[in-house]
């Protein structure tokens, strides 16, 4: 039916409306004429003809049924009667949206979360066939590019197996030194993924003639728009990354991003040139593992067949290279996450926000179900005065579920728009400074459609709750009595309701305040280094085109010029730092050993490279021992600090290490000549772990991450840093940060999960405060005429409250202690993620405890303060 029909039918209808009005009044108009010629005045006539025809408005809805007007028709009378019967209620309309779309709005962002993380991993074409390959009993994705070579050369399930890793370079163009964040990628990596250019074209494998043989590269269309505007001209212009020629041969299609959703890179270049991008390769050696490998299966291939089909190449592997890989083994892994590395935890928290996102909205449910419970109750004489007059039952439930529904739909239509300015914020978020992550969780067409089938199902829920009184009412009762009367049952469904949506609140509460108590102590735990009064400068030789010998000796020149600088108290640099996105581990073998296999190993320690003065610098504690000169060199015995976890494992005490020695991989022997306290290397939540420390002219490396420890502020501090960096060479990029800020790389996991707790406690206490107060509410209306009773008979205000909250407080009890216990429960896989979280923490139980009490009194403020303003004579009078 067309727009114009629909309403051309609906003008018509009214005045059939109309016209029904008018036929209606004649014949009793007859009637009452008949009656006064039987002798009757005209005023008793007209009574007696109104009640010979009974009620007017249901034989109104009779003749409309009959006529068989528009169900569309219906509907739309129902929501106009609605939406006047909701601004008549301001306050509850208000209370009964903003708790909809924050419940709502929390499923959407969450459902987004889900869709884009896990149900829709990666945009690419058949990505359902997209598997990553991971190794060893711990599910690392690392592999070596030699194992890689293998894999790909000898596994019979896949069309195809990419590699690919991500790395920091300087890309020059017109004289300007950009840091970028690329992948570098195997040769067919685009061809795996089945990805076409949008402008020029990719490198493939048939470009790669062995080290540095393929000097393209590829932007990405947002570093294309961004720093190339947009020019199609671009395609063939050569530009220097890292001081070596590239030449730019396409531009990547705009929604690509590489194979792992939490990184966008500027750039791809072929793995073959690793040595011009980093400095230096380890492209032929075993023991490097760092790359990762993602395939597409063939068609019909099963991933348990494909599994199989890897563990024959492990097999080979094993026997060709029994010193480098004699425990490998490959597995299967949905990609984008880095596989279960990250995939797994993060999967496992997403699925947990949905679940408490999904609780928060039954007990929105659960809320809106008591307030409109409660409404029917101050409603009742006018539901039995529509009664009386002759309306229908299932009249009156279709306009109680469609104001119901339409409040839900305001509520969803608010949640999903605020939900959706998150979600784009979220996407824009960069939680990592000077490192392309983020997440595009741009909300689509399933985010809208979940959000619509929540708010109608949602409306269809709680505005079924007031069913039964409506079924069961007696209108002669209720206009006798003045309200509807008890069910009589002593645990109502409503209650249980209210008492489930009290324990979800007290579960985010104790969830949320275990997170936020954790991260205050973590925060102020031992790091193994004091990150207050310290700058971190980070620059890289490599962007600057330094190699080889050049590299020590660019080193200690910008370290002296950064000691010049007035009020730097210390200044040392190693090659990474703790806590930070990148780090190392290497095996190490006792001193007797003779046999280098992996089996044989001693220990997997953190491995680091640092200069003289770093200790002191850092402020890591020395137990025993020294520290680094600058005697240490290649000229030198080979030397190493090792923290207190390496040394109790590997030789008893930090008394016994000193003087010690241990074997590298490739059989050097390296004396332990100091013991440094254990500190925290990858995660604030990692178990102690053991770490050594080499010195960086004995282990050089050109990645260079100087620290700064200075009274000096950052603003005052930084032209100065930056004049001595740019002194020695006025091509080097550097970025500078305070530590502090540079732990936010460390604490994102930790920070995500407190907020998005903290959020889902905060719309937990919105939610109890309104059940409460809807229960509460619903108490008071229901026994306005006993309270007055109570009131005039001299009922203590203490009695009056006890008589009308006693059931609230009592739920709330229940409730709480419920969710406490659960919450408690729950709260114990906060400690993988947030460090030092503990539910059993006197702070946390108190503060929950503090938390249900000052909700459960703000809820019922409102109905106490009702309740004892009830005056007697008004409400037997109203009676």
């Amino acid at each position: 039916m067309s727009l114009f029909r629909w309403f051309r039918r609906r003008s018509q209808s009214s005045i059939s409306d109309r016209e029904l009005d008018a036929e209606l009044r004649a014949h009793m108009m007859h009637r009452a004429d008949d009656l006064e010629r039987e002798g009757l005045t005209r005023a008793e006539a007209e009574r007696r003809a109104h009640v010979e025809f009974g009620g007017y408005v249901r034989i109104k809805e009779e003749s409309r049924e009959a006529m068989g007007r528009n169900w569309i028709e219906n509907i739309w009378h129902d929501v106009r009667y609605s939406a006047r019967m909701l601004r008549k209620a301001p306050g509850f309309t208000a209370a009964a949206v903003i708790t909809l779309a924050l419940s709502i709005g929390a499923n959407a962002v969450v459902f987004s979360l889900l869709n884009a993380l896990i149900l829709r991993p990666l945009d690419l074409p058949n990505s359902e066939r997209l598997y990553m390959v991971d190794r060893g009993a711990d599910h690392s994705p690392s592999q070596s590019y030699p194992d890689y070579k293998d894999l790909r050369d000898r596994a019979r399930s896949f069309d195809g197996l990419a590699a690919y890793d991500m790395a920091p370079a300087g890309l020059n163009v017109n004289g300007h030194i950009m840091q970028t964040w690329l992948y570098e990628a195997s040769g067919n990596y685009f061809d795996v993924l089945g990805v076409q250019p949008y402008l020029g074209r990719f490198f493939h494998a048939a470009d790669e003639h062995g080290s540095n043989s393929a000097p393209y590269l590829i932007l990405s269309y947002a570093y294309w728009q961004s720093h190339f505007n947009s020019d199609p001209s671009v395609v063939g212009r050569a530009v220097l990354l890292n001081k070596h020629p590239f030449t730019i041969a396409g531009v990547a299609p705009p929604r690509f991003r590489g194979s792992e959703l939490f990184y966008a890179p500027d750039l791809w270049v072929p793995m073959v040139d690793e040595q011009q991008v980093e400095g230096s390769s380890c492209l032929e050696a075993r023991t490097c593992r760092g790359r990762w490998v993602v395939g597409r299966l063939k068609a019909g291939v099963t991933a348990p067949q494909a599994k199989a089909d890897l563990q024959s190449v492990a097999l080979y592997l094993q026997t060709a290279y029994p010193k480098d890989d004699d425990k490998i083994q490959f597995g299967l892994v949905r990609p984008g996450l880095l596989g279960d590395m990250l995939g797994a935890p993060v999967r496992a928290f997403v699925a947990a926000l949905m679940l408490l996102a999904g609780l928060i909205l039954l007990a929105a449910c659960a809320n809106l179900g008591a307030l409109f419970a409660a409404r029917a109750a101050d409603r009742g004489r006018e539901v039995a005065l529509r009664l009386a007059l002759g309306s229908s039952r299932g009249r009156i439930l279709r306009q109680q579920l469609s104001e119901a529904v339409l409040v839900a739909l305001v509520g969803g239509a608010v949640g999903t728009a605020t939900g959706v300015f998150l979600l784009r914020w979220l996407s824009a978020w960069h939680p990592v400074p000077n490192i392309p992550i983020n997440i595009a969780v741009q909300p689509g067409v399933a985010t809208y459609a979940m959000a619509l089938a929540l708010a109608v199902v949602s409306g269809l829920l709680f505005g079924a709750v007031p069913m039964r009184q409506i079924l069961k009412a007696d209108p002669y009762q209720i206009v006798k009595s003045g309200s509807a009367a008890g069910s009589g049952r002593r645990v109502t469904l409503r209650d249980v309701l209210v008492a489930g949506q009290i324990a979800v609140c007290a579960v985010l509460v104790t969830a949320s305040l275990v997170a936020i108590r954790g991260m205050v102590r973590s925060m102020q735990s031992a790091f193994g280094f004091d990150p207050n009064g310290a700058y971190q400068v980070d620059t890289d030789l490599d962007m600057a085109g330094y190699q080889g010998n050049q590299v020590p000796v660019v080193q200690k020149r910008i370290l002296d010029a950064i000691a010049n600088i007035p009020g730097v108290k210390d200044v040392a640099f190693a090659d990474r730092i703790p806590l930070d996105l990148g780090w190392s581990d290497s095996y190490v073998y006792s001193d007797a050993t003779t046999d280098y296999r992996s089996s044989n190993t001693m220990l997997d320690a953190m491995q680091y490279s640092v200069s003289p003065g770093y200790f002191v610098t850092a402020s890591t504690k020395l137990l025993t021992g020294r520290e680094f000169n600058w005697h240490d060199n290649m000229n030198a015995p080979k030397v190493a600090v090792i923290n207190s976890e390496f040394a109790r494992k590997a030789f008893g005490s930090a008394q016994k290490a000193v003087g010690s020695f241990f074997k590298t991989g490739d059989g050097q022997r390296v004396e332990v000549v100091g013991v440094a306290e254990t500190g925290k290397y990858t995660t604030l939540a990692e178990d102690p772990r053991p770490a050594m420390f080499y010195p960086i002219l004995q282990v050089p490396n050109s990645d260079t991450w100087l620290i700064v420890r200075s009274d000096r502020s950052l603003s005052d501090l930084e032209p100065s840093i930056e004049n001595a960096v740019h002194s020695v060479d006025p091509g080097l990029p550097l970025v500078i940060n305070t530590w502090n800020k540079e732990l936010d790389t460390a604490l994102f996991a930790p920070r995500t999960a407190t907020i998005a707790l903290g959020v889902l406690g905060g719309l937990g206490a919105m939610l109890a405060i309104t059940g409460v107060f809807g229960m509460a509410s619903y108490s008071v209306s229901k026994r306005m005429r006993e309270l007055g009773i109570r009131i005039a008979l001299g009922a203590q205000k203490r009695e009056v409250l006890a008589t009308a909250l006693g059931r609230s407080l009592k739920l709330l009890a229940i409730g709480s202690l419920t969710g406490l216990g659960l919450g408690v429960a729950a709260s114990q896989v906060l400690t993988s993620i947030v460090y030092q979280a503990t539910s059993r923490d006197p702070v946390v139980l108190g503060g929950v405890v503090v938390a249900m009490m000052l909700l459960g009194l703000l809820a019922t403020w409102i109905p106490a303060s009702r309740a004892l303003r009830a005056d007697p004579l008004l409400l037997l009078r109203d009676e």
